[in-house]
């Protein structure tokens, strides 16, 4: 691996857990100050293998709505693995999403695959879930360029990786999407033929994510008030894992901010789900700390937050507006958010460090680098 701070390759880990009795945490980090050693520190604690990872719209090569960067965050995962002395980690590209299949897109996909590739990440998440074709006459008419476009962009992936091992996430599904009668989920039917058409172009992925009733970000209920998560079809989830699991694939499940850590601990089907997706929960750890220990950051970006987004939504109530759309204030303020006090970053560390305990215990992934170094 050279620099034994570099991050591991997705692949390595992905199959040497797929059987044991745990899920993966991978975490979204959008805010790294204070968050990457936190999240560290109990991961080391805990001896346990982690992802840290940010989507396409997150941190791109303009910085997303993050401020950052492959290059940039790539720098500080490793300085954080490093100040925990802590290497076993995968470096993770979320959400490479193609909505489009435009060839401006496709191209703009490319290039930053390429800039991810050349500062060490090593798992990449193709989403071509939203090119689905509702009028096809089986699912494979229906997912027909999801199948193509996902075969382009893992094929592109390979020949850039020049022989390097890689973790591979594809999705089929759209997350989070409703119709009139609710949720949309993703079918056996589809998860299998996605997987198995996958195959035949040459792509084996580890991963598959898929619409199971989970939601990315905060949830509130219609008075605006947030809620927990619990919309996720545990009976489908484990039915689709089942299908899937004789292709060496298993489940990444999305959307995890707002689960109830018991729902997690009792229901979630360790092992058919190897990796999960904690997002915005660190986000809402830093907003918490900056509230009480940086009023005026934290009150410019409530500001900024309304000033933009209320006018786009008059009537939802102002909590609301601030969950859902805070994100996008990161790259506003980003200089004055990575320039908060040194006891501001202790309390952010602290929470953050607080709180992976508790899904690292809830994913039973205490260990887990025990288990790798065996498999190594």
């Amino acid at each position: 691996m050279g620099n034994e701070f570099e991050p591991l390759p997705g692949s390595l880990v992905f199959q040497a857990l797929k059987d044991q009795s745990l899920i993966i945490l991978a975490a979204n980090p959008r805010i790294n100050i204070g968050v990457l050693d936190g999240l560290f520190q109990a991961a080391k604690e805990m001896n346990s293998v982690i992802i840290f990872e940010l989507a396409k719209s997150e941190s791109d090569l303009k910085g997303g709505y993050t401020g950052l960067t492959p290059e940039n965050f790539a720098k500080n995962v490793k300085e954080a693995a490093k100040n925990a002395d802590h290497p076993w980690y995968v470096l993770h590209a979320d959400h490479l999403t193609i909505k489009k299949d435009t060839p401006d897109e496709i191209a703009s996909v490319k290039e930053l695959i390429r800039a991810q590739i050349k500062v060490g990440y090593t798992s990449f998440a193709i989403d071509a879930s939203f090119l689905f074709n509702l009028e096809g006459k089986n699912e494979f008419e229906q997912l027909q360029k999801n199948i193509e476009v996902t075969t382009e962009i893992a094929h592109f992936i390979k020949s850039n990786m020049k022989g390097k091992e890689f973790g591979l996430e594809v999705e089929v599904g759209e997350i989070g999407k409703k119709d009139k009668d609710g949720f949309v989920f993703t079918t056996v039917p589809e998860a299998k033929t996605f997987i198995q058409e996958l195959n035949k172009n040459d792509v084996f992925p580890h991963l598959l994510a898929i619409a199971n009733g989970s939601t990315h970000g905060n949830i509130y209920d219609e008075k605006g008030n947030p809620i927990e998560q619990i919309s996720i079809n545990i009976p489908r989830t484990i039915e689709i894992a089942k299908a899937i699991e004789p292709y060496n694939v298993r489940i990444a499940q999305h959307g995890i901010t707002g689960t109830p850590i018991e729902l997690i601990e009792k229901h979630f089907p360790k092992g058919l789900i190897l990796k999960g997706n904690v997002g915005t929960h660190w986000m809402n750890i830093v907003w918490d700390v900056l509230k009480d220990k940086e009023p005026n950051l934290y009150k410019n970006l409530w500001n900024w937050t309304l000033e933009t987004f209320k006018p786009k939504n008059p009537n939802m109530p102002e909590q609301q507006i601030f969950g859902k759309n805070s994100k996008y204030a990161i790259k506003q303020h980003f200089n004055e958010i990575y320039e908060i006090k040194p006891e501001t970053i202790e309390a952010i560390k602290e929470k953050a460090y607080s709180e992976a305990l508790k899904f690292l215990k809830a994913f039973n992934t205490q260990n887990s680098v025990a288990i790798l170094q065996k498999k190594l």
